[in-house]
């Protein structure tokens, strides 16, 4: 975390919960029985823990640290939507393949999405294989958080897409947490904060004063736009809300709303299909906009392929982030994270992401947690004892510092750092900023229950 914001569940303001609203909404889609809801086990029931990554023997023929990946790989999400975090894990696994001096052994696991999916892999990765940590955890459905935390086996580095980090103990999400994580409820007593640093970085840097949030009809994904419409009414925009059917959503008229209003800033609770169409019924509409502002999961390479048909809105493209940009080669820490998947996944280049740079610091963060064990080897205790010191950490400059240090619900003004990028045709995703650890604002934070 970064003091003295050191906020756990602020993360709506910069999209932690799209990916949740947007899967129940493909679920729906898919008659899978709505949010939360289990794919058969026929649809996961091939997909193996399949042993992966360095088994060399180390020096002095120490025994190998057992360490488990699980990842959505499959989902009603499909594609490519939820790999990202395992593969900057793999990569920095390869590139460092000891942990303390010993040897690394990776164990992967798809849990297809589904909750019952997630419970398998969990067991199978703690009971069988014996991994003494999961590290970058990117799982729809976290149904097997509960027994992660009871067995004291360390989850370092995941992606919160749902509530389990924000109440296990033992699991340690890549943006840090303060809150109590006590195993019974969310946050603070069921509430948890989102702070408003995005709103207004675009007002003080665009002048923007008009904004606007389009969702769909699913009581999700209106869920998170009310937040968004919370976090910017807070930081003085007027808002305009437009909600458009999931099945058959009517873009024009949105965007015939949107040049109406004057909107200068666009946010979404969508996926990559709604927003396509809402792009091209701007540019039929001839709407234009200051910024059409995503989020760290769609802060990748993909853009150029999802937008090819709008090159306006593609140019339009904004990103924020607790992490330092995948381009960003100035910073050491990220020319190692780029040798190494042009080593080792360069098939991955087209599809380069903000999401495999962070599977890369949790690795980092594992391996920093390792090195703190001493001669007695790599074990859970002493990963935890690591996590839990209290002290911020930036996994050498790539993430806006973090830690897990339980405060009581904050108030009053809160300091938040974060990056910011804008993708431009011809080079990709540029940074915005001199520095994410020196743009930071003094804002609110504001209390939401979901």
């Amino acid at each position: 975390m970064r003091p003295p914001a050191s906020l756990g569940g602020r993360r709506p303001a910069r999209g932690r919960l799209l990916l949740i609203a947007l899967v129940c909404a493909v679920a729906g889609a898919l008659a899978l029985g709505g949010c939360g809801s289990r794919l058969p086990l026929r649809d996961f029931a091939s997909a193996p823990a399949a042993g992966s990554g360095t088994s060399s023997t180390g020096a002095g023929g120490r025994t190998p640290v057992r360490v488990g990946i699980i990842a959505s790989q499959t989902s009603p999400l499909g594609g490519d939507a939820l790999t990202g975090p395992m593969y900057g894990a793999q990569a920095f696994l390869k590139a460092e393949p000891e942990l303390d001096g010993a040897p690394v052994r990776v164990f992967t696991c798809d849990d297809g999405g589904s909750g019952i999916g997630d419970q398998d892999c969990v067991h199978r990765l703690i009971d069988q294989d014996r991994v003494v940590a999961l590290v970058a955890t990117t799982t729809l459905d976290y149904a097997g958080a509960s027994y992660v935390s009871a067995k004291g086996v360390p989850d370092i580095g995941g992606e919160p897409l749902g509530p389990a980090y924000d109440r296990y103990p033992g699991l340690y999400q890549i943006y840090g947490s303060s809150e109590p994580r006590d195993g019974s409820a969310v946050g603070w007593a069921g509430t948890r904060y989102q702070t408003t640093e995005v709103y207004r970085y675009f007002r003080q840097t665009l002048g923007a004063r008009r904004a606007a949030v389009v969702s769909y009809n699913q009581s999700a994904s209106a869920s998170y736009a009310g937040q968004l419409a919370q976090g910017l009414r807070a930081e003085g925009y007027s808002v305009l809300r437009a909600t458009v059917d999931f099945a058959l959503p009517q873009f024009g008229s949105v965007a015939a709303r949107l040049r109406n209003a004057g909107t200068q800033l666009l946010f979404d609770a969508m996926d990559t299909r709604g927003n396509a169409g809402l792009c091209q019924a701007m540019q039929a509409d001839g709407v234009r906009v200051l910024a059409k502002v995503t989020n760290v999961q769609n802060w990748s390479e993909q853009a150029a392929a999802d937008y090819a048909a709008t090159p306006g809105c593609r140019n339009a493209l904004w990103a924020t982030s607790d992490s330092r940009s995948y381009q960003d080669v100035r910073y050491p820490a990220v020319r190692r994270f780029r040798e190494a998947m042009a080593r080792f996944y360069p098939d991955r280049a087209a599809r380069m992401s903000q999401w495999e740079l962070e599977g890369w610091a949790a690795a980092q963060w594992l391996a920093d947690a390792a090195a703190s064990c001493g001669p007695s080897g790599v074990r859970p205790d002493c990963l935890r004892r690591f996590m839990d010191s209290g002290k911020p950490y930036d996994a050498h400059g790539l993430i806006v510092p973090a830690s897990f240090t339980h405060r009581p619900p904050p108030s009053g003004p809160q300091r938040v750092c974060l990056d910011v990028a804008r993708w431009t045709d011809g080079r990709g995703w540029v940074t915005q900023v001199p520095d994410m650890d020196r743009n930071c604002f003094l804002v609110p934070a504001l209390p939401y229950r979901s």
